[in-house]
């Protein structure tokens, strides 16, 4: 039997299977509350089988939203909610995460389906005014987007103290795992790219001043953050264009995230700058798994691969020979909620439904098959 099935233990939780659903924005709350929509959204992923569910982009500072569709862990009243989403997620049987970020000079965008483009006075007439964006350095992330102001040490270490008190809430909050975003483009990714930070300060420079920022969030929220509870970030593997943050460098940040206690690294790669400036790193299925297994071998931490993990015998192709310890499923899981179910099916074809009763959602997959049967 593949060991895509097999319980995973990082400290004191244990995941029922290796199969995680990434964190994707919905864009979906008000005043950064969470709401029905997001029980009926994650829910169906706990329904499906997913060993680990990471709640999306959560902001740490209204400062930091992507957008107003953003849940926030800003302030006290934010935490009822998304307890309200835990009990659910680990009532079917799943494992609840969630992302915190704060989306520095990519913050005040218009919603997806509204064009993704930095917010405007027309925006301000509807009510969604734009707001100042901060970043490592006074560089916009591209062509017609604002220019962020460059934020003093002062600024940093109340940042870092945000990040920590957002970490506070989601334990009130009853999450499982935290997870913090370093990737895409966002905040801490643009402090360890060169591309993105000019300073020239403690903050800036070389490859540890870069870092600094991150490790310092990373230390600040594993001191809050309960002991036997896992820690994760998520990087950007490589920007993808030359001069950029590479693999050698998170490989090294890897290594140093790793003694401040951080318990796996999800791998992703791309966003610092917007596809129309930026080259991409070529996509094919399973285009990001190589980074994943480099740091998990060089850095001696354990790695979540995401990125067009298509397949059931691919997913446990990837955990089998030891590429990751984890896969998270992002597009295939919206998709089909229940991925986690349909892939055990399909690589142990031989078990059928019948002692399945311990999975959440065996139940209404059986229903489904036998209504599709006739």
């Amino acid at each position: 039997m593949t060991e895509l099935f097999s319980p995973f233990a990082l400290r004191g939780l244990t995941l029922k299977n290796r199969i995680a659903i990434p964190p994707m924005c919905q864009f979906a709350a008000a005043d950064g509350l969470a709401n029905d929509f997001h029980l009926a959204h994650y829910g169906r992923f706990a329904l499906g089988g997913a060993g680990l569910i990471i709640v999306e982009s959560t902001a740490i500072d209204p400062s930091g939203r992507i957008s107003y569709g953003d849940i926030g862990l800003w302030r006290d009243e934010q935490v009822e909610p998304l307890r309200r989403l835990t009990a659910l997620l680990t009532s079917l049987g799943a494992a609840p995460a969630i992302q915190i970020n704060h989306a520095g000079r990519k913050a005040a965008q218009r919603r997806p389906w509204d064009g993704a483009s930095p917010l405007d006075a027309n925006d301000a007439a509807r009510g969604e005014p734009p707001w100042p964006v901060i970043g490592p350095s006074a560089l916009a992330a591209a062509d017609g987007w604002p220019t962020p102001r460059a934020l003093t040490e002062t600024d940093i270490h109340g940042l870092v103290d945000a990040w920590a008190a957002a970490a506070r809430r989601a334990d009130r909050a009853g999450f499982a795992a935290l997870e913090v975003h370093a990737a895409h483009g966002y905040l801490l990714h643009q402090f360890l790219s060169p591309l993105s930070n000019r300073r020239n300060d403690a903050y800036g420079g070389d490859r540890a001043g870069r870092m600094r920022f991150a490790l310092e969030v990373a230390e600040a929220v594993r001191s809050v953050w309960p002991q036997e509870k896992p820690l994760f970030v998520r990087v950007s593997a490589v920007d993808g264009f030359a001069g950029g943050w590479d693999l050698d460098d998170t490989v090294a940040l890897s290594r140093e995230l790793k003694t401040r206690g951080v318990d796996a690294i999800h791998c992703s790669s791309g966003g610092l700058l917007s596809a129309a400036t930026a080259a991409r790193v070529p996509r094919a299925p399973g285009f990001q798994v190589q980074f994943a297994e480099r740091v998990r071998r060089e850095a001696g931490v354990p790695s979540i691969a995401v990125g067009l993990i298509l397949t059931p015998s691919q997913a446990a192709e990837i955990v089998d020979t030891g590429k990751a310890d984890i896969v998270a499923i992002g597009r295939e899981a919206l998709v089909d909620p229940n991925w986690a179910l349909h892939a055990r099916r399909a690589l142990t074809p031989e078990r059928g439904y019948a002692d399945w009763p311990q999975e959440s959602g065996w139940w209404l997959d059986r229903r489904v098959a036998s209504l599709a049967a006739g």
